[in-house]
C-alpha cells in the first residue's frame, strides 16, 4: 500500500525485484491513483483498512503485506485487527505520529495556506498553473533524500499520472481529506492511536526508515520497532521517505531475508 500522494506506481522498482520471488498485487487506495473512491467516503485510516481487509479476504490465503507512510499504517490496522490474513508484514516509514513543526515536511510551503478561506484560493491557482513535471519534481525532491537518484525516466510517467489524475474531480479532496484525518488519527488517544495498536501486531514485522526522511522523523523508527512484538528494524543512511522508491534493491534484499527466515520456522 502506498502513501499519501501515491499511487501503486510506487512499488514498480522493488516489485520487479521481488518478482521472481513471489506473486504481487500493488494496490490503488481509494481516491489516490486512479481508485474512484464510493461515494461517502470518508478516507480515515480506518475506512481504508477496512477496505483493505474485505480486498484481502477474497485472496487465497495470507498474504505478505508491505506499506510505506499511510500505507504503512493502514498495514498496520489490517494486522492488528486480522492477523491470520498476513503472513509477514513490512512497513517502510510508516505514517507514525509525528508533530514536529518542520517546513520540510511540505512539498511547498503554500500548502498551509491552500486551503485556507479567501487566501486559499489563488494558492490553488498557482498550484494549478504547474506543469505537471513541475509538481513531479516537486514531490521527489520531498520523497527522496537525493533527488538525482530518481530515474529520469520515471519523472516523465509521474508527471503522466500527476496530469491525469487531474481529470477526476475526486482526486484533490481526496488528498486533502486523506492529510486530514492522518492528522486527527496523530491526535486520536487510548486504544485508537496506532501507538496503541502497534503492540496488538503479532505477525513477524520488518520496519525500514531512512536516515533523511524529512516527512516522518526517523526519530520514530526505534520507537515503532520496539512496540511491535515481533519486529526488527533496518535504517538505511542518506535515504528519505520512500526507501522501496530510492533502494529497491536494498529493501528487496530485506524483505526476502525476513520472508526466507520466517518460511524455516525461525521467526
Amino acid at each position: 500500500m502506498h502513501g499519501l500522494g501515491g499511487s501503486s506506481t510506487n512499488w514498480t522498482d522493488l516489485a520487479a525485484q521481488l518478482a521472481p520471488h513471489a506473486t504481487g498485487i500493488a494496490v490503488d487506495l481509494p481516491g489516490f491513483g486512479f481508485s474512484q473512491p464510493s461515494d461517502g467516503f470518508g478516507y480515515a485510516l480506518d475506512e481504508h483498512a477496512d477496505v483493505l481487509v474485505r480486498y484481502l479476504d477474497t485472496l487465497d490465503g495470507p498474504v505478505h503485506l508491505v506499506g510505506n507512510s499511510m500505507g504503512g499504517a493502514i498495514a498496520m490496522l489490517v494486522a492488528a485487527r486480522r492477523p491470520e490474513l498476513v503472513r509477514t508484514l513490512a512497513l517502510i516509514s510508516p505514517a507514525m505520529p509525528d508533530l514536529r513543526p518542520d517546513p520540510r515536511r511540505l512539498s511547498d510551503p503554500r500548502m498551509v495556506l491552500a486551503y485556507m478561506p479567501v487566501v486559499g484560493r489563488s494558492v490553488r491557482r498557482s498550484f494549478a498553473r504547474m506543469t505537471p513535471e513541475e509538481r513531479a519534481m516537486q514531490t521527489i525532491r520531498l520523497v527522496f533524500a537525493d533527488a538525482e537518484r530518481f530515474p529520469k525516466h520515471r519523472i516523465a510517467e509521474q508527471a503522466e499520472e500527476f496530469s491525469a489524475r487531474a481529470s477526476h474531480k475526486w482526486a484533490a479532496p481526496a488528498l486533502a481529506r486523506s492529510t486530514l484525518q492522518i492528522f486527527r488519527t496523530w491526535f486520536t488517544p487510548g486504544s485508537r492511536s496506532l501507538w496503541s495498536v502497534a503492540p496488538r501486531i503479532t505477525v513477524p514485522t520488518l520496519v525500514v526508515w531512512g536516515t533523511d526522511d524529512k516527512v516522518i522523523s526517523v526519530r520514530r523508527a526505534k520507537p515503532t520497532a520496539e512496540a511491535i512484538p515481533a519486529a526488527r528494524l533496518l535504517v538505511l543512511p542518506s535515504t528519505g521517505h520512500v526507501p522501496q522508491m530510492e533502494r529497491p534493491v536494498t529493501v528487496a534484499k530485506a524483505v526476502l531475508g525476513m520472508w526466507e527466515y520466517v518460511a524455516e520456522n525461525r521467526w
